[in-house]
């Protein structure tokens, strides 16, 4: 299978797996829906029947696609591990060391492979912001440390770093910040073109102001406004 179809097939892939999860969810919450209101007391009015069928349906699609995720997750694993091996990227060779004489030796030991096991799991995850020829998947580039996070030298001064952090469900979710040399505030990266948008700022001398927070809404306006800036430079 040459490089253009395996591509193709892996993002189809991908996005026979992201519809899945949503499908799951949509699924579960027809069913809490359907069931919440069939189910409810017939005393009850129309209007608490609707509220309590709502409520049942967050709850049942919430259960569905965790149910969802226990099959969803090794299938992502598998798909990334298939992109891996599908760009032209150089991977570690180690060889296993010595077998510690003393405690330190053996911490140490355990320090050593608790940064790379970091730089690993960051390559691995970084899928999530980078879907294309893999130039953040490279685990090379990424630095791990003793704290399971890593970072990524993308330029003098500014660093993209990973971490995981408990999500809604109680998993470990992926969490990318840009972090410059400068003391600015950290910015939250959930997608490729706003670390495109941060470093073109930066290069040409304008200031990376920081989202606010999470939301779609802000990161949005955030890039909007970084565009206008260069749009009139290049004007």
């Amino acid at each position: 299978m040459n490089r253009a179809v395996r591509r193709a097939t892996l993002t189809v892939a991908d996005a026979a797996t992201e519809g899945l999860d949503m499908v799951t969810v949509v699924i579960g919450g027809a069913i809490g829906a359907w069931a919440g209101y069939t189910y409810s007391p017939d005393t009850w009015s129309g209007d608490w029947r609707l509220a309590f069928a709502g409520g049942v349906a967050v709850v049942a699609a919430v259960a569905v696609n965790s149910l969802a995720e226990l099959f969803l997750t090794p299938l992502r694993r598998l798909l990334t591990k298939a992109r891996s091996t599908a760009q032209p990227t150089t991977t570690r060779r180690r060889t296993a060391p010595a077998a510690p004489a003393t405690l330190s030796e053996g911490l140490a030991q355990v320090a050593t492979a608790t940064e790379n096991d970091a730089a690993s799991r960051a390559a691995s995850d970084a899928w999530e912001l980078d879907q294309g020829d893999g130039f953040l998947r490279t685990e090379d580039r990424w630095r791990g440390y003793e704290d399971a996070t890593a970072s990524f030298f993308l330029a003098p001064g500014v660093w993209l770093h990973y971490r995981t952090e408990k999500n809604e469900y109680g998993r470990n979710a992926a969490r990318f910040t840009l972090l410059t040399g400068d003391g600015d505030q950290p910015v939250p990266i959930t997608r490729m073109e706003q670390i495109r948008h941060r470093l073109a700022a930066r290069a040409a001398g304008l200031p990376a102001v920081p989202a606010t927070g999470d939301t779609e809404d802000t990161v949005a306006d955030t890039i909007a406004e970084l565009d206008n800036h260069l749009k009139a430079l290049e004007a």
